[in-house]
């Protein structure tokens, strides 16, 4: 089957002359199909689950209202409990040093998405989300998809720069059909884990994530998740008002997710199973379940809620409270699933309060709280992923409205630029990973000779013998002695060849010093060098170091530079691309 598949494939690139760009172009459209059909096969796997569960709505929310007391509690704890169960098993497929997600295939790996702990993990997901977990659904719904693409590629024997481009095409397949947002789909993949925006890979990865959403427009019974309202025309000294709103996000964003990374350190420390960490994760979201069932769930209900109907700030606050701490607990505990839609949720109820906030003090001349609830969403989601072009399209994809626009790029913009300040706070990654590498290139742009300096330990006075001379020699596997004056200043060289000619050929050697072999021209680097100056040096130079003095006028010794110590720096500088 494998053979004729690479047949197939080989002769349909001889009799339709196609590049490699035009091939990639229509197996992103196979691979925006089997993206969507994976997603859906998640969603319907959800909705079945609910079904058996006696929820004939399709919210999570209404089935916590349905369900007692008892019930809300129990029914979170067990499916936390079977999820870690699943994950245990997902664990024992795990390959050594393997790529555990999409993102790692991509980006580090060779676009080999492990199947059997894909899958695995993926039931765990499941269990987790229909039990009331306080996570997203996307996340597992984009591996699904990734893992489509990635059997396809195997199938038809890609190497692995083709495979990569093919899993990131599924990728944004996935988001596209978790969200119904097809250009932010594309701009998540190319923003966030390729972080570049190349065009023979942007250009496969827009037809995979079009080709999805239309595959996906073809079921019944398909909707986007969020159902927004006409946004209202934003005009004069309220556009700084979203601007205010994005420097919020923007400070916020980074805590938010602090609290998401001490839950799962926490979780971690606590001396229980698995199994049990997930049980208890589900056990506080369904204790606090009891009073607010709002946090069961990914937070869809609540946010489509406030969209179109008026909360209290009192009702906001405490919700919001309530599900940062059900989400911590989830996410914490070591559920699988995405944390992408309940910061959405946090933007739209942060948004939401400010909304309420600015509409008490100015009500003539702010719009309704809605607004800023929806541009919330948006900004919190830029702060919290780094990727705000990601997140103005997706929120413009979902409103569909131009006025959006202007207090949208605002506030999304300005949260990031706030959210960058703020260090090690990511939610991929992925995207600190770059951004370490990122600074750690800018440091090496700016380093000097100063920072690579070693001690010169060869070093000779003018006044040396050669028998002295001769003992370092033998004591360093080096070619060059260096010589200073009484005031350590550099006055030169003695070569290894030079004494060692002289010691064959029997000469007298006795009076000798260095001063009798030094040879005072020797190129030299100065402290305040760059990599690329210095480099310049090494290429004219055939040995392994060079000294470094302080300057021409006052060349005191300071010690030397390694070649390898430089060529190191350089290629971090320089990465080789895959």
């Amino acid at each position: 089957m494998l053979s004729f598949l690479l047949k197939l494939r080989t002769r349909a690139e001889r009799l339709f002359r196609l590049s490699d760009s035009h091939t990639m172009l229509i197996w992103a459209v196979v691979v925006g199909v089997a993206g969507a059909l994976a997603t859906i096969v998640f969603r319907e796997g959800i909705a079945w689950t609910q079904l058996l569960l006696g929820n004939r709505s399709e919210g999570l929310v209404a089935l916590a209202n349905s369900l007692p007391w008892p019930a809300r509690i129990v029914l979170p704890a067990a499916g936390g409990l079977i999820a870690g169960l699943c994950l245990i098993v997902a664990r024992r497929h795990t390959k050594k040093n393997g790529n555990t997600d999409y993102m790692e295939a991509v980006t580090i790996g060779d676009g080999a998405v492990p199947v059997q702990q894909s899958l695995w993990r993926s039931l765990s997901s499941l269990f987790t989300i229909t039990s009331g977990g306080s996570i997203g659904r996307e996340g597992s719904m984009v591996q699904l998809a990734a893992l489509a693409s990635s059997l396809i590629g195997r199938w038809v024997h890609f190497d692995p720069p083709r495979l990569r481009l093919l899993v990131a095409c599924g990728a944004a397949a996935g988001i596209t059909s978790a969200y119904n947002a097809p250009i932010a789909g594309a701009f998540f993949v190319t923003e966030i884990v390729l972080g570049s925006m190349a065009m023979e890979s942007f250009g496969p990865i827009v037809v995979s994530s079009v080709v999805a959403n239309i595959t996906m427009r073809e079921f019944a019974g398909y909707r986007p998740p969020y159902e927004m309202p006409v946004f209202p025309t934003i005009a004069g000294v309220e556009v700084l008002l979203f601007v205010v709103l994005g420097l919020l996000c923007g400070m916020l964003a980074p805590h938010f997710l602090r609290l998401l990374a001490a839950s799962k350190k926490r979780f971690s420390l606590l001396p229980l199973p698995l199994p049990l960490r997930l049980a208890l994760g589900g056990l506080i979201v369904g204790i606090i379940s009891i009073w607010w069932p709002q946090v069961w769930g990914n937070g869809y209900e609540v946010v489509n809620s406030l969209l179109h109907q008026p909360w209290t700030w009192t009702a906001l606050l405490t919700v919001l409270a309530f599900k940062i701490i059900a989400t911590a607990a989830t996410a914490g505990s070591g559920a699988v699933g995405g944390i992408f839609t309940p910061t959405l949720f946090v933007g739209a109820v942060l948004g939401c309060l400010f909304g309420i906030a600015v509409h008490t003090i100015w009500p003539h001349a702010t719009s309704a709280p809605f607004a800023y609830a929806m541009v919330g969403m948006g900004a919190f989601l830029a702060a919290a992923t780094h990727a705000p072009l990601m997140a103005i399209l997706m929120i413009f994809e979902m409103t569909l409205s131009y006025q959006v626009v202007l207090p949208l790029m605002l506030s999304c913009v300005v949260a990031y630029f706030i959210a960058r300040t703020s260090e090690q706070t990511s939610m991929y990654e992925v995207t600190l990973r770059r951004t370490r590498e990122e600074k750690e290139r800018l440091r090496l742009a700016a380093t000097q000779m100063r920072e690579l300096v070693k001690p010169a330990d060869t070093v000779v006075p003018l006044t040396a013998n050669v028998k002295d001379m001769t003992r370092v020699f033998l004591e360093y596997p080096v070619k060059y002695l260096y010589v200073v004056d009484e005031g350590e200043h550099f006055r030169g060289v003695v070569a290894l060849k030079d004494i060692t000619s002289d010691l064959l050929e029997e000469h007298d050697t006795a009076t000798k010093t260095a001063a009798d072999y030094l040879q005072p021209q020797f190129d030299v680097l100065t402290p305040d060098m760059s990599l690329g100056e210095a480099l310049q040096h090494f290429l004219a130079f055939q040995g392994e170091r060079l000294p470094v003095i302080e300057r021409k006028s006052e060349p005191l010794l300071l010690g030397v530079v390694y070649k390898t110590s430089l060529l190191d720096a350089y290629f971090r500088l320089n990465p080789t691309p895959r």
